[in-house]
């Protein structure tokens, strides 16, 4: 009997548009001889089912409930595709939880936790994986740039705390630069990170579980165009993505390694994109950040690693959900 899945897309932050195109490809390669899928538009009018025919009614919050032609459809599983607030961030996923509903993603610890880049990178770097020295802002505790630049070596990396798909991010390369780059930050969170920067090569890994066993998906390495791989290079062409990486077997073994650990360490569930910069001087790799719900759009990374495994993506949509309801 075909299992009743609910396609979550939108969200209510700035990554609202890549939520979109990644349910389009989703949606394109679940299987339908195993799956009736089901669009669910979470945006800031409310929570909408949408029909074949573009129509909308409102999802049944007291139980995630909808009504399709009639007849009411509860679901046995959910696959989330919202970036950002709030299907990234822990938020539906305690929902779900307190209705017992499956889904496709890290619980609601992992994804809040994941979700602030300074919490991870703490809990990363007390477990033994290698990160950037940072520090951690406040909008409410204004720290001077002098302070920030006594304690962090140039160039550094601002980032909104909570953001993704760099959005609100910046390279910063000369004190005078510092100030503009924490003003346009805070326009996007109220918490930031500030990194130093690491020489190296950039990778970004692939880690889901199947049937209990985690697997890493072939490596990419981005090579931006940009002064780093931003929110244009992600995804307005200004990059160069090799899957697989042209690499070693050394540099391999040390990346699928250590997104392993994270992976374990953070007790991530579903499929997670973890990003690394590989010191060639140190032969380490330093974690960036992780993804909790990565991009799935046709221009997305994790699509690319799955056919360079050898997969389908309609086989690898269908392990991904096997896995929740698993």
């Amino acid at each position: 009997m075909k299992k009743k899945l609910a396609l979550v897309t939108g969200g209510l932050s700035g990554e609202a548009q890549i939520s979109y195109k990644s349910a389009v490809t989703v949606g394109n390669h679940l299987d339908r001889a195993l799956f009736d899928v089901y669009k669910i538009d979470i945006n800031a009018t409310g929570w909408w089912y949408e029909n074949e025919a573009g129509e909308q009614s409102k999802v049944n919050r007291d139980d995630f409930s909808i009504t399709d032609m009639g007849a009411v459809v509860h679901f046995d599983v959910v696959l989330l595709c919202i970036h950002g607030t709030p299907g990234e961030d822990g938020k539906l996923q305690g929902y779900f939880d307190m209705l017992g509903l499956p889904y496709t993603s890290c619980d609601a610890a992992t994804s809040a936790l994941t979700m602030n880049k300074r919490y991870t990178v703490a809990v990363a770097s007390f477990s033994g994986i290698n990160v950037a020295k940072s520090m951690h802002l406040f909008k409410h505790t204004p720290v001077a740039p002098a302070t920030i630049l006594e304690q962090l070596r140039l160039p550094v990396f601002v980032k909104p705390n909570s953001g993704g798909s760099s959005i609100g991010m910046s390279k910063v390369n000369t004190a005078e630069e510092l100030p503009a780059a924490l003003e346009k930050g805070f326009k996007e969170d109220s918490q930031l990170l500030v990194e130093e920067f690491i020489s190296g090569r950039e990778f970004t890994v692939g880690v889901f579980k199947s049937t209990g066993n985690i697997q890493v998906l072939p490596i990419t390495e981005i090579e931006t165009k940009n002064e780093f791989f931003d929110f244009e290079a992600k995804y307005q062409g200004k990059s160069i993505e090799t899957t697989p990486a042209q690499i070693n077997d050394q540099i391999k073994t040390d990346l699928e390694t250590a997104a392993k650990r994270v992976y374990e360490v953070l007790n991530c569930r579903g499929v997670v994109r973890i990003d690394f910069i590989y010191d060639t001087n140190l032969q380490k790799p330093f974690m960036l950040e992780v993804n909790t719900v990565p991009g799935q759009s046709e221009a997305s990374v994790i699509p690319q690693q799955v056919r360079a495994m050898g997969w389908s993506l309609k086989d690898f949509y269908t392990a991904v959900v096997n896995e929740a309801v698993r």
